[in-house]
């Protein structure tokens, strides 16, 4: 999901500067796609989904032991 949003920033830069733009009701949000910010922020997503269900699962198996 991470490498389809990178390429859609990628091709259509412009158009995904205005989404994001609408999203957070800023204006003018220029950013450059770089391949070492798309490495960079790949790795932090795998980082955020491992803590995320690491906690998910110590919550799940606190619910079901008894």
């Amino acid at each position: 999901m991470y490498i389809a949003c990178a390429l859609f920033v990628a091709i259509f830069p412009n158009l995904s500067a205005d989404l994001v733009g609408w999203l957070t009701h800023s204006d003018s949000i220029e950013r450059s796609i770089t391949l070492g910010g798309t490495v960079a922020g790949l790795i932090e997503v795998v980082i955020y989904i491992y803590i995320a269900a690491r906690l998910f699962a110590w919550a799940f198996n606190k619910s079901v032991s008894k």
